[in-house]
């Protein structure tokens, strides 16, 4: 899956240079990360009260723009404090099926000081499509976005 990847500096150059043209940094990680070819499905939750609220996403529609935290994969990883991994979605029975075409997913917790203010979501029709690669760039830009988003 070489092939399958954009370089990863190049990304979050990409982002930081939307950072410094004031733009939304949601949407912009959103478009951006879209781009990854693997990646079919990608959004940013931000947490409002006890829920996860859908602020910006790309990808087939969505009837999941308000998840409980603690619900689903989304849920989990607020409640987790950790990314999630899942390489086959119809193995976890916590997955909120969006798409019969999804094959897996992985959820980025997004921290503003000590806490979870959000989270990147992103599903792939791909089984087995994120690795520990995908992982790290993907917490780089979380730290990126609740830096800019405190």
């Amino acid at each position: 899956m070489a092939e399958k990847r954009l370089n990863e500096h190049h990304i979050i150059d990409k982002i930081l240079d939307s950072v410094e043209k004031n733009e939304d940094i949601v949407k912009k990680a959103v478009e951006i990360l879209k781009e990854v070819p693997h990646y079919t499905w990608v959004g940013i939750y931000l947490i409002q009260g006890e829920d996860l609220v859908l602020k910006y996403y790309l990808g087939r529609p969505t009837e999941h723009t308000r998840i409980k935290i603690g619900q689903g994969i989304c849920g989990a990883a607020v409640v987790d404090e950790q990314t999630v991994i899942v390489p086959d979605v119809s193995s976890d029975e916590r997955y909120l099926a969006c798409s019969v075409e999804t094959k897996s997913e992985i959820v980025v917790p997004i921290w503003s000081k000590d806490r979870i203010i959000g989270e990147i979501d992103i599903d792939s029709d791909y089984p087995c499509a994120f690795d520990s690669e995908d992982k790290k760039m993907l917490e780089k830009i979380a730290d990126v976005i609740g830096d800019v988003i405190q």
